[in-house]
């Protein structure tokens, strides 16, 4: 069959049937529903906020005996704070009805009870505001489509958490308001804090992770460090336990028995141990015997610090400096912390102290995450020093 003349001459060694092929362009995992990751991280930085003042405001709460000020919840309604002396007066005779008024506060004035109102206002008022953040955060996202592939869910359960600690909050608040009762159920109180802790470590997870793209997450789990991340998840895990004994502690006032260190009461254990106040089985010593409640968040606390020494100790052979340095500020917070911890003990929890203890465990709890994150993606180091 000729040739046409037209027809363009082919080299001799063509290969007959090949297709031009574009070049692999890096980077292709990133490509498709990559979204707004820089400005969700933002909006999250400032629901971690938000959640950080959040628990330090709730632990002023409880510190100054506020939470029972306010004897019904009413999401929408009580956004507005009493506006006239008549509904002060009203706000005021409902809490002479508990019991925590009548066998604690009896003979409190109104000016006292205001004071003690606008911390629990306070506290509510600030669940609405972060509420209402990550409302408006997460519809706008969500209906400019600008939410990474795989991320909705996620927000979403941050919503939900916060939606669950709202219901929380007033189930704990209820328990103190039925008879005989001057202060909360210690056990709904540690529910409380620790979900506010879960909400809070779950949004600093993800602003760690929105931080890098995922081709760099990707490659950086290649060089995590399989030990050095189940000791950290063993800290974590630890570190939460003791969020919740130290809720227990606040929850009825044992940090203000036996104001002394190393000793309780002249003895390592503190004497009858599993007295129960109120009555009942021994096992409930472990959440209403004051001395015996302390003694456990001390034992925990050093538990808790050994395995901080361990941990950094293994931390210390990482070949990653982004790694190390952020254990060595797990141990530094850790002493600090400590020492604290028994600054509050031998002043018998006083306000300040006892907050700042409170605000250094939501510190040591986002160093622990930290360490964690980077023990399984850690920010590798080229040989010229610069960091991938």
């Amino acid at each position: 069959m000729a040739r046409s003349p037209d027809a363009p001459r082919r080299a001799l060694f063509e290969e007959v049937g090949t297709t031009e092929r574009s070049a692999a362009t890096p980077g292709q995992i990133d490509r498709g529903r990559r979204g707004a990751r820089g400005a969700i991280r933002v909006w999250l930085m400032v629901l971690f906020a938000l959640v950080a003042v959040m628990i330090a405001v709730g632990g002023a709460t409880r510190l100054t005996d506020s939470g029972l000020s306010i004897t019904e919840w009413a999401p929408i309604s009580g956004a507005l704070p009493p506006l006239s002396q008549a509904e002060w007066q009203a706000q005021f005779d409902a809490y002479r009805q508990t019991d925590e008024y009548r066998l604690q506060n009896e003979g409190m004035s109104l000016a006292e009870f205001e004071s003690i109102f606008w911390w629990e206002w306070g506290h509510r008022q600030l669940g609405r505001v972060i509420g209402l953040v990550w409302g408006i955060g997460f519809l706008f996202f969500l209906l400019t489509k600008r939410i990474p592939a795989g991320w909705t869910g996620r927000l979403l359960g941050v919503g939900a958490l916060g939606g669950l600690q709202g219901a929380v909050g007033w189930w704990m608040v209820s328990s103190g308001l039925r008879p005989g009762m001057l202060d909360v159920a210690s056990y709904r109180l540690a529910i409380h804090l620790g979900l506010a802790f879960a909400i809070f470590g779950l949004i600093a997870w993800y602003v760690f992770r929105l931080g890098r793209s995922e081709a760099e997450l990707l490659q950086a789990r290649r060089s995590g460090e399989r030990r050095l991340w189940g000791g950290a998840t063993g800290l974590m895990h630890l570190g939460f336990v003791q969020i919740l004994l130290g809720a227990l502690v606040a929850g009825i006032d044992a940090g203000r028995s036996f104001p002394s260190w190393p000793l309780m009461g002249g003895s390592f254990v503190p004497p009858d141990p599993f007295y129960v106040p109120s009555g009942g089985a021994a096992w409930r010593a472990f959440f209403e015997n004051p001395g015996l409640v302390q003694f456990v968040h001390r034992i925990v606390a050093y538990l808790l610090t050994a395995l901080v020494v361990v941990v950094w100790l293994r931390a210390r052979r990482s070949p990653h400096p982004q790694t190390r340095l952020a254990f060595n500020a797990v141990l530094a917070m850790t002493a600090l912390q400590v020492a604290i911890g028994i600054m509050t003990a031998l002043y018998a929890a006083p306000l300040g102290i006892a907050l700042l203890h409170q605000i250094g465990a939501v510190v040591l709890w986002v160093l622990i995450l930290r360490g964690r994150f980077l023990a399984r993606y850690p920010r590798v180091t080229s040989i010229r020093g610069t960091i991938r």
